[in-house]
C-alpha cells in the first residue's frame, strides 16, 4: 500500500513538473516583433549615424515618463565596454529602444546568457546582436596574454580559444581574432539550453555577430 502510494505522489510530481516546463516554455515564446524588422532599424539607424544625419528618436522628456510604465527594446546589443563603442549612438536610437549588455571585448559568461534570456523570454526581443569592434583592447591582451591580474587572466583567458583559431588563417591576426570571439560567442548563446536554443530552433529569435569600425562608423552585420 505504502508503495503504491509513493508511485502516486511521484507520478503526479512528475506531471506536474511537465505542466510548469511547457508554462514556462510558452510564456518565453511570446515573441511579438520580427527580427527582420528589429534587424533593418539597427541598419537603419547605423546608416544615419554613418552620415550624421541622426533623428535622436526617443530621447525626449516624454519618452522619460513613456518607459516609467515598462520596456520595449526590439534589440539586445552584446558588445565591449570600450567608450568608443556606444550603441544607441552607433544605431541613433534613444530610450527604451536596445537591451545593451556591455563588457570588456563582449565575452560570454552566466550572467550575459542570463541577461539575454531575460530579454528574449520576458521583454519578448526577437533579435540579438554580438558586436566586436575595430582595435579591440580585450583581444589585443588576449593576444599579448597579459596577466595583470586573475580578473584580467580570466577574461583573457576566455578570448584565448578564438585567438588559436585565428592563428590559422591568413590575414591580421588581431582582426581574425576579433571577428572569431563574435562567433565563439554567438555560438555559445545560440546553443544555450533550455531557452534560447529552443527559441532559435523554433526562429522566434535570431541570434547573430557584427563588426564595428571605429574609422568610419559602419556596422557590418554577420549573419
Amino acid at each position: 500500500m505504502q508503495s503504491f502510494k509513493l508511485l502516486i505522489t511521484a507520478i503526479l510530481l512528475s506531471l506536474f513538473l511537465i505542466v510548469s516546463f511547457a508554462e514556462a516554455k510558452s510564456k518565453c515564446n511570446k515573441i511579438e516583433m520580427d527580427a527582420k524588422e528589429s534587424l533593418q532599424k539597427l541598419k537603419e539607424g547605423n546608416e544615419r549615424f554613418i552620415r550624421t544625419n541622426y533623428k535622436h528618436p526617443h530621447q525626449s522628456k516624454y519618452r522619460r515618463f513613456e518607459v516609467l510604465k515598462g520596456q520595449h527594446p526590439f534589440a539586445v546589443i552584446i558588445t565591449c565596454s570600450d567608450s568608443r563603442v556606444p550603441p544607441d549612438i552607433i544605431f541613433d536610437q534613444g530610450l527604451g529602444d536596445l537591451f545593451v549588455i556591455r563588457n570588456a571585448g563582449n565575452v560570454s559568461d552566466e550572467h550575459v546568457i542570463a541577461s539575454v534570456e531575460y530579454a528574449v523570454c520576458h521583454l519578448g526581443i526577437p533579435l540579438v546582436v554580438v558586436m566586436g569592434h575595430q582595435s579591440c583592447g580585450a583581444v589585443t591582451a588576449a593576444l599579448q596574454d597579459s596577466k595583470d591580474s586573475i580578473h584580467i587572466t580570466n577574461l583573457v583567458n576566455s578570448i584565448k580559444p578564438a585567438v588559436r583559431m585565428a592563428r590559422k588563417k591568413k590575414g591580421d591576426l588581431l582582426d581574425n581574432s576579433i571577428r572569431k570571439n563574435v562567433e565563439i560567442v554567438v555560438d555559445e548563446l545560440r546553443s544555450s539550453r533550455p531557452i534560447i536554443a529552443n527559441l532559435v530552433k523554433k526562429s522566434s529569435v535570431k541570434v547573430m555577430g557584427a563588426y564595428y569600425h571605429l574609422d568610419t562608423g559602419k556596422v557590418d552585420f554577420i549573419y
